[in-house]
């Protein structure tokens, strides 16, 4: 239940923070939508789960298990936006202040989306790779 709960906040933060700045900076292009996915798909995978700093100092795995995760997840968020834009017809989204416009132009709301959705499936299989410790070891040591 934890994971679920930390995957959609870091994905959810992530994907919130880059697609504001994306918004911000008018980066409306089709390749820079893709750059922007991908982008917040490297930047989940190296936080969420067991981020990319407790592999450097604990030593239990190594730095390219988050790296392999970040190129991956780049790879997915690109793929989710090709999903939503080109399969699904990019579906309309009305925004008050905005007007309607497609779903993946409004990258303060999509980009959160694309982080939750990598951010819970890294949280979700770094819990479940994750072993526990025995406490009779733990035990034994204190004696």
């Amino acid at each position: 239940m934890k994971a679920l709960g930390l995957g959609i906040l870091k994905g959810g933060l992530i994907g919130g923070a880059l697609g504001y700045g994306a918004y911000r900076l008018g980066l409306s292009g089709s390749a820079w939508k893709y750059l922007l996915y991908g982008v917040v798909g490297l930047v989940v995978g190296l936080i969420a789960g067991r981020p990319i700093w407790r592999n450097l100092i604990d030593k239990e795995t190594t730095v390219w298990t988050s790296a392999l995760k970040g190129i991956f997840g780049f790879g997915v968020c690109v793929g989710l936006y090709a999903l939503a834009h080109h399969a699904l017809g990019d579906p309309q989204l009305s925004v008050a202040s905005l007007g309607t416009r497609p779903l993946t132009d409004h990258t303060f709301v999509f980009a959160p989306i694309v982080g939750v959705l990598w951010g819970l499936l890294v949280e979700i299989d770094d819990a479940l790779d994750s072993k526990p410790k025995p406490r009779t070891a733990a035990l034994a040591k204190k004696k």
